[in-house]
């Protein structure tokens, strides 16, 4: 989710109703962008793009990257307009993404305005509750991610502690949590510590930039190496390959999270 003040100059190009909400799409300036009854950016496509994450938090949510080279398979709950479970099929043929999305609505307009592909081999969309989902599925995915807005924000069944704890309970052994949190959600705080609850303390804040998302990430183990030497040079080869600033995810991990000059800090890490 990305909050905007007025898109006065948008042009709409599609608006559906049902059960007393809306979902949009408009147009500004080669941009494409998703909206649930309100003003605020749920996900965008740049036209000559539509590949690429044109919202830095979704450039974020990639930073699990960061962390392991082993990943196989990302489970999302919420599709929105896609952006990344499409930019990993494009660009992570070593990787399959499941979706979970309730909305049937914006599924559809997900493939018919955001050129989400078909289902294949690597990518399944299932129409359903990401609730009631991952209560089902223990233990099955490397990689969770969270982006799960609607009109008014998170879904209140989305932020309780049973349901950080049921993310958790999905992940493999050495699998990571991805969520998009909004910095100045006035419960934020409450949502952070609920996360860290569910995953011992072994949480991390990047924050993406303005004007306030933050992607918090959970690991069900600490990673093997969060020396800053090794973050970089990994980084750097990310970044070379994928055309994401993951240098700067580096320094934004290093400024908003426990450090050392050596490496970043996590709960039950032993410092060198």
């Amino acid at each position: 989710m990305f909050r905007l003040g007025s898109r006065t100059f948008a042009r709409g190009i599609h608006r559906s109703f049902a059960n007393d909400s809306s979902v949009d799409v408009s147009e500004s300036d080669g941009v494409r962008s998703l909206h649930l009854g309100t003003d605020t950016i749920q996900s965008s496509m740049r036209l000559s793009a539509p590949y690429a994450l044109e919202l830095a938090y979704t450039r974020g949510m990639m930073a699990f990257l960061l962390f392991s080279s082993q990943v196989k398979n990302v489970l999302a709950i919420g599709l929105g307009g896609g952006s990344v479970p499409k930019y990993i099929h494009q660009h992570l043929p070593g990787i399959q993404i499941k979706v979970v999305e309730i909305n049937p609505r914006i599924i559809r307009i997900a493939r018919s305005h955001f050129e989400v592909p078909d289902d294949d081999e690597r990518l399944q969309v299932i129409e359903g509750d990401g609730v009631s989902y991952l209560g089902e599925n223990p233990n099955s995915s490397q990689v969770l991610m969270i982006d799960a807005f609607d009109s008014n924000g998170i879904p209140a069944d989305m932020c309780t502690q049973e349901f950080f704890d049921s993310c958790a309970a999905a992940l493999s052994s050495d699998g990571m949590l991805v969520i998009n949190l909004w910095g100045s959600d006035k419960n934020f705080d409450v949502y952070l510590q609920r996360i860290e609850n569910s995953f011992n303390q072994r949480v991390l804040m990047l924050p993406t930039g303005r004007p306030g998302n933050i992607v918090v990430l959970g690991f069900r183990r600490v990673p093997a190496d969060l020396r800053w030497t090794t973050l970089r040079e990994r980084a750097k080869a990310l970044e070379s390959n994928y055309k994401i600033e993951f240098l700067q995810f580096v320094e934004k991990l290093r400024d908003n999270n426990a450090s050392t000059n050596n490496r970043l800090l996590l709960e039950g890490d032993i410092a060198s």
